[in-house]
Order: C-alpha cells, then sequence, then structure tokens
C-alpha cells in the first residue's frame, strides 16, 4: 500500500493567520484527501482552540514574540526559542513530514528553521506587502515563497517567488445572501446606507474609541452601522451604548461568525489593513477605509493599505488621525456612489481566486517530489 503524505502546517496567533492556514490544509486535503496534516501552533494562542474545531491536530510549541520595547523581557523568550526549536525538531523527528508550510506568527520560526535544517522541504506564505524579518530568514532554506502583493523579489530570491494571493476564509465566496437579506439579519433597515466596522480578531482600542465618541454623529448622520468590538471591548462597548439611550441604527457585537452577511450588508467598511481582510476585501469588491495599527512588526499594515491607496482602491486614515476624521469621512464616503463605484472597481482588479489551491498544489509537489527521491 502507498504511504500517504505527511505535511506540517505552522504558524497561527491572529485569526489572520489561522483562516489561511486551516484553507491551504482544507485544499492540500481535496487533492490528497489521505494526506496527514499535522499543525503546530504557540501554546495559549488562538490557533490551539481554531485548529481543532477545523479538524485538525495541533501541538503547542512554548514560543513567544520579542518584546521590542523591554529588551530584558527577551532573556525569556530566547529560552523559549531554544525549546520550541528541540520540541520542533522532535516532533518532526517523530511525524517524519514530507514538506512543511510556514503561514507566518510565532510558532512558524522554530519550526521552519528545524525542518529546513533536517532537509524537509519548506514553503513559506508571505502575506503581506513588506517581509517580515522571521520570513527573510526562513527564507533563504526555503524551495518556495507564496506572495500576495507585486514587487516583493525586493526582500526574496525572484526564482523562488510565486504570486499566489492570500487564502481567505472558506465559506465567504460561496454563500449567496442577499443584501437585503443581510442586513436584516442584523436587526437593521435595508433601505438605509450602512458601515460595518471590523477591527480584526483581537478588536482595535482606536476604531473603538472613535465609535464611543461619535454617538452623536451617527445618530444624526441617517446611516447604520454594524460593529464589531472584538472580545476584549464588548463590555466597554456595550455599556457605552447604555448610558448613552436608544442607537437603535446600531448593531454592536463582539465577533461576527457570519462575515458573509456582513460584507454583503455593507456599503463601505472601515478595517485595519491586516493582508487576510484586505484579500477578503479585494475578492468581495468592498470600498473600505483602512486604518493600520500601529502594533504590528515593521509597521507593514501602513504599507499593506499604501499599496491599495496608490491604486485608488481604498482611502486610509492614519490610526493617530482617526479620532478626528474617521467617522465623518466613513459618513460622506456612503454618500458618494461615483466613488464607492470606483473604489469597488479598482479593489477587485486586485483579487487572486483560488490562493489556497494554488499554494496546496505547490506545496504537494514539494512533497510528491521529497518522497519518492526518499523511497528508493
Amino acid at each position: 500500500m502507498e504511504e500517504k503524505l505527511r505535511i506540517i502546517v505552522s504558524g497561527g496567533g491572529t485569526g489572520g493567520h489561522i483562516f489561511p492556514a486551516v484553507s491551504i490544509a482544507n485544499a492540500i486535503k481535496e487533492l490528497y484527501p489521505d494526506t496527514e496534516i499535522l499543525f503546530i501552533g504557540a501554546e495559549g494562542r488562538m490557533e490551539m482552540q481554531r485548529v481543532p474545531a477545523a479538524g485538525y491536530k495541533i501541538i503547542g510549541l512554548p514560543v513567544a514574540g520579542f518584546d521590542r520595547k523591554h529588551l530584558l523581557k527577551n532573556i525569556s523568550v530566547l529560552i523559549k526559542l531554544f525549546r520550541s526549536q528541540l520540541m520542533a525538531r522532535k516532533i518532526i523527528k517523530d511525524f517524519k513530514p514530507h514538506a512543511a508550510v510556514g503561514v507566518g506568527g510565532y510558532a512558524s520560526g522554530p519550526t521552519l528553521k528545524m525542518a529546513g535544517m533536517m532537509g524537509i522541504p519548506t514553503l513559506i506564505q508571505e502575506q503581506n506587502s513588506y517581509a517580515g524579518v522571521t520570513n527573510k530568514l526562513l527564507a533563504q532554506k526555503a524551495e518556495k515563497i507564496c506572495v500576495a502583493y507585486e514587487g516583493m523579489e525586493r526582500f526574496f530570491d525572484k526564482d523562488k517567488i510565486i504570486l499566489t494571493g492570500n487564502p481567505v476564509r472558506q465559506g465567504l465566496l460561496n454563500k449567496n445572501i442577499s443584501r437585503e437579506e443581510a442586513i436584516r439579519s442584523f436587526g437593521l433597515d435595508p433601505e438605509k446606507k450602512t458601515i460595518l466596522i471590523i477591527g480584526g480578531s483581537l478588536g482595535a482600542r482606536t476604531i473603538n474609541n472613535c465609535m464611543m465618541q461619535g454617538f452623536d454623529k451617527i445618530k444624526e448622520s441617517g446611516v447604520q452601522f454594524i460593529w464589531q468590538t472584538g472580545k476584549i471591548y464588548i463590555n466597554e462597548a456595550q455599556q457605552a451604548v447604555k448610558a448613552y439611550g436608544k442607537l437603535p441604527m446600531l448593531h454592536v457585537t463582539d465577533f461576527i461568525s457570519d462575515m458573509a452577511a456582513a460584507y454583503s450588508a455593507a456599503d463601505v467598511v472601515i478595517s485595519r489593513a491586516g493582508a487576510g481582510s484586505i484579500s477578503e476585501f479585494c475578492l468581495l469588491g468592498k470600498p473600505v477605509i483602512l486604518v493600520p495599527s500601529p502594533n504590528v512588526a515593521e509597521d507593514h499594515q501602513t504599507k499593506n493599505a499604501l499599496a491599495l491607496v496608490n491604486k485608488n482602491a481604498a482611502l486610509y486614515i492614519k490610526n493617530s488621525e482617526a479620532t478626528q476624521k474617521l467617522l465623518d469621512t466613513a459618513i460622506e464616503t456612503v454618500h458618494k456612489p461615483d466613488l464607492l463605484k470606483e473604489l469597488s472597481n479598482n479593489i477587485t482588479k486586485l483579487a487572486i481566486k483560488d490562493s489556497a489551491t494554488i499554494i496546496a498544489k505547490e506545496v504537494c509537489k514539494l512533497a510528491l517530489k521529497y518522497k519518492e527521491s526518499h523511497e528508493h
């Protein structure tokens, strides 16, 4: 009986890394249903719940991110990194993968470094328009580098680069729900313009503050808002709404499980500039106002946002200027049909479809080649 393919998928930390990882794993399973897939994540992070919920086995490493502000704290980070590398080595030795995929996030560093040292072919997926430190290091040993933006030969060997786009959450594209039906599902009025506010899987303090300080504007605007606060901020947001009084045009929630409906309902989206979210806006042709998070490595969200702004495919407001400008800009924009159409057309041009399948095919090619060369 022929031996099955075995593949490691590593990464996580935020929803932006987990959704693509699961999409790639599912696409591998569609190509080769017998494939054994093992996820390697970071202990205590979101992937430790989300990956098993998607039906895959995951092992957590005790890895943590570097603290760029308090350098002394990094001694414990280095110890954890060393322990994680030893653990990754043992996992690879026991599981005997034919290929390893890194999607970014804390765990992909030690896992792919060890896989590369042990001669296992590796593929990395760089989601952003600006390569992070970890991926730049891992790229030296990687066989293939899947990217979502043009011009990435600034960071990587151009012979290894494949332009694949970022995989998005499954169920977003194949769910047909009308705008009217979607708006009603949030208890709102289909006759009114609707703005969707999302702060990423962890929430966004600045965007939430803009909302809480703008209830007067929201009430007078004649516009409806679907506001996803993130788990950390939901109590504060609900209390603020309660203290203010009636705001029937506002639907507040900590997490939207049906993003297909939320996007369908939205005439305009306000969002952070994470790579995964941007890929979703491109595929769905959504007019978006981006407020890049300042709390990310190498300010990559601003670079992601500017890649769109330079093509008239999105609007952009600096985090530091959001309190003054964000709500006014959103309310003005939603009433400009020509601008909405232009933004939608331009962002749609940047979409790359079937990213997960394109990446999965590359992974399986590497795995099959390795498997054949090691069977004889």
